[in-house]
Formats: structure tokens, sequence, C-alpha cells
């Protein structure tokens, strides 16, 4: 194995932790930088170390394997594991890697970790997979326990803060969800949106009009901060005279 990899695994039962970890300290060139029981804190691993890929399983309290894989998107390739054959065709319907069912034999682990390999050296380099692939929408957890909301980018006008929670608003309705705005801020594509104010963030193709203390987005008027405003005229003056 001449590529170095590395892995995370997020599996709520240890000794399916320990026999992957095991696994993976007898492959040369793959590493395993971190596991964790919890699928929450998978989500904030993933993008704290950036693995090639994520061992998943499905059956876990809280959030299922399956629902964290669409919230991770294309950030990993993902590995499902599991001890229920039942989940395969949902498993490979989100474009995972391979599907591994318990207890996992190693040749299946080393199969598994092989097509990891081809897909990713077939990859394009992340900044053109960045700019021509992005995703045209977003999943968010709504009022229950595992409840989850898809929306389409295209539809968000804008979000407002309200303490520990953001609200979403599309022409269609609005979505409230427990997050911060700043992370919709680092997520949200940069080009489309911008913020005016510690509570708000606007899409740039839905203000309809604004001056130097308001911006008007469906109709609405919006503070703009005095801290926002140099960023935000800036981005709307696209032609300047």
């Amino acid at each position: 194995m001449s590529q170095g990899l590395t892995c995370i695994i997020v599996d709520d039962e240890p000794p399916a932790v320990r026999i992957l970890q095991k696994y993976v300290s007898q492959l040369p060139g793959v590493e395993c930088v971190a596991a964790t029981s919890k699928a929450i804190e998978a989500l904030q691993l993933v993008e704290m170390h950036k693995p090639d890929i994520l061992f998943l399983d499905i059956q876990m309290p809280d959030l299922t394997g399956i629902q964290l894989s669409l919230l991770l998107k294309d950030k990993t390739k993902i590995i499902f594991t599991t001890a229920y054959p039942q989940f395969a065709v949902e498993g490979f319907e989100l474009n995972a890697v391979d599907y591994l069912l318990k207890p996992i034999a190693f040749n299946r682990f080393i199969a598994a970790i092989d097509k990891a390999r081809i897909l990713l050296q077939a990859a394009p380099p992340q900044s053109a997979a960045a700019n021509s692939a992005e995703e045209d929408y977003f999943f968010i957890k709504t009022d229950g326990k595992n409840r989850f909301k898809r929306i389409a980018i295209a539809d968000v006008t804008y979000l407002e803060s309200i303490k520990n929670y953001v609200v979403i608003h599309t022409p269609q309705e609005q979505t409230v969800t427990y997050n911060t705005l700043k992370y919709f801020e680092q997520n949200l594509p940069a080009k489309l949106f911008v913020k005016i104010h510690k509570s708000y963030i606007v899409a740039i193709g839905k203000i309809e009009k604004t001056d130097n203390d308001e911006v008007w987005v469906m109709q609405k008027s919006l503070p703009l901060g005095d801290t926002y405003k140099n960023e935000f005229f800036e981005r709307i003056n696209q032609f300047k005279l």
C-alpha cells in the first residue's frame, strides 16, 4: 500500500471498535486518528481530522449511521459496519464505499480499504471537486430526537439567530433548529450568502434593496450592523462605476 490513509471509527460497541483498531494497526499505511461511540462527536472529529475513511456503525443511539452520513455529505468516504444485513441496500444508495457485516472478517476489511483507496485515487483534486460538485441542499435537526429536514440552499432567503436557535427563512416556511449562526456562516456557500448583523445572514440573490442601515429581503427590513457594512457593500457592489 503506497498511499497513506487516515480513518475514524464510530461505533457504540467497544469490542467492535477494538477489532477495527486491531485491523487498522496490521495494515501499513493506514492510521486510525480517532474513535468515538457518539455520532454527534463524530461530526466534530471529521471536521478536525478530515479523514479519508469513516468506519460507521448504523445502529446507534441518538443518531443512526444513516442520518450521520447525510449530515457529512461528501466530507469523507464511508464504510458502514453493522450486524443487520437489511440495511445494506440503504447504505449503498447513500454511495457508501462498502458495507461490512459483523463479525467483520479481516479479508473483507482489507477489501473495503482497497475499494476506498481506488475511489480516493480516482477523485479530482479537492479544489476542483469543491468548485464543480457543491451541494445544493443541507439537512438540519428539527424538533424531534432523530428528526431531520432537508432544505434546498436555493430556497433560503435569510437566517436569523434567536438565543440558542437559528430560524431558517424560505418563501414557503420558517424552520427552527438548535444551532449557532456561526455554524451556518462556516458551512453555507460563501459566494451566495453574506452576514449583515450579528443575528442575520442573508442570501445575496434574494436582497431586494438596501440603504446604509437596512437590508430588505422578502419585503422584510433587516438591520445592517456597523461591523458588517464594509464587507456587505463590497460584496454587493459588483459593477463599480
